[in-house]
């Protein structure tokens, strides 16, 4: 079988509060959902139809179970989920506090399954004929999973749409210079980069959303995607600029907009769109999402992506 889109990172499970503006001290009940970044983009690509699967690693306990369930019943191919002997599968806690502050409380000691993933245990042959490949930057941040990340961007070769989100997380890192420097590395194999501001800076050094942008193609990446928050989406490929506003929402969880997004993104690019009719889409989708309490339960539909840009018909 040839995906249409694989992904290949993290997958845990998120225990999210019941109760909103409240600290985890005085939560009395939770919410249990797959999650985990380039987990959620798979589900997200998978509700819009695309062939989809993500390479990674659970533990051999309850919640691996879980997650692998919760994958078939999204649609999303488990055949690349490995199961670790030795290390349990992570979960993350988060608090709720719209609309902005939604601090996350990752347990992924003494390591996390998905960081665990070998070379050795990658299918090249399918992550070259995916019709995208979609890797991020917390893969690079331990062996062998670093050494894994980049030999699966080697063979890709520069074939199809290869994308890096840069999904910057400080606390799985010894440093922003430490990550800066395998980010730079792993730009050169790939055709799209995609991350907000901080994680720009990560990347290239500059928070200017232009400037990144430049730096990013400068790098080699056909099409740099910069999210600027409250001021929208920058998108710069060959063809030259393009800023989308956000699409305004009351904001529930943020935390699952940016994956919502990346879903939404890979579908746009496999669609064939124009770059602002691709960003419009995504931003939809990334609001969409926000408005709700779980990320994977609430990626969206094509239809409920419309409904969010006011349309009934493709953009």
């Amino acid at each position: 079988m040839t995906f249409d889109v694989v992904t290949m990172g993290r997958i845990g499970v998120d225990i999210y509060p019941l109760q909103t503006g409240t600290g985890l001290e005085d939560v009395t009940s939770f919410g249990k959902y797959l999650g985990g970044s380039a987990t959620n983009v798979a589900v997200a690509a998978a509700r819009y139809g695309r062939r989809s699967a993500v390479v990674t690693k659970t533990g051999a306990d309850p919640f691996g179970r879980f997650l692998r369930r919760a994958l078939a019943g999204y649609g999303v191919d488990d055949r690349f989920v490995g199961t670790s002997e030795h290390l349990p599968t992570p979960v993350t806690f988060c608090e709720i506090f719209p609309p902005d502050d939604f601090p996350l409380y990752f347990y992924r000691f003494p390591k996390a399954p998905d960081l665990d993933i070998a070379p050795g245990e990658l299918d090249f042959d399918a992550i070259r004929a995916a019709k995208i490949f979609w890797v991020t930057v917390t893969g690079l941040s331990q062996e062998p999973s670093r050494s894994a990340t980049l030999a699966a961007l080697e063979a890709r070769g520069g074939s199809g749409i290869t994308v890096l989100d840069l999904d910057y997380r400080p606390m799985f890192w010894e440093s922003r210079e430490q990550a800066r420097e395998w980010v730079g590395q792993s730009l050169r194999h790939v055709t799209v980069a995609v991350g907000n501001l901080d994680e720009c800076d990560t990347a290239v050094g500059t928070r200017d959303p232009r400037e990144a942008a430049k730096a990013l193609r400068d790098k080699g990446v056909s099409l740099a995607v910069v999210k600027q928050g409250p001021k929208g989406v920058l998108a710069v490929d060959d063809d030259g600029e393009i800023e989308v506003p956000p699409v305004p929402v009351e904001v529930v969880n943020g935390l699952g907009a940016g994956d919502a997004f990346g879903g939404a993104l890979c579908h746009g690019l496999l669609s064939g769109w124009d770059t602002r009719r691709i960003m419009r889409f995504a931003n939809a989708a990334g609001a969409h999402v926000a408005g709700e309490l779980s990320c994977s339960d609430a990626m969206p539909t094509e239809d409920q992506v419309l409904h969010e840009l006011g349309e009934t018909q493709s953009v």
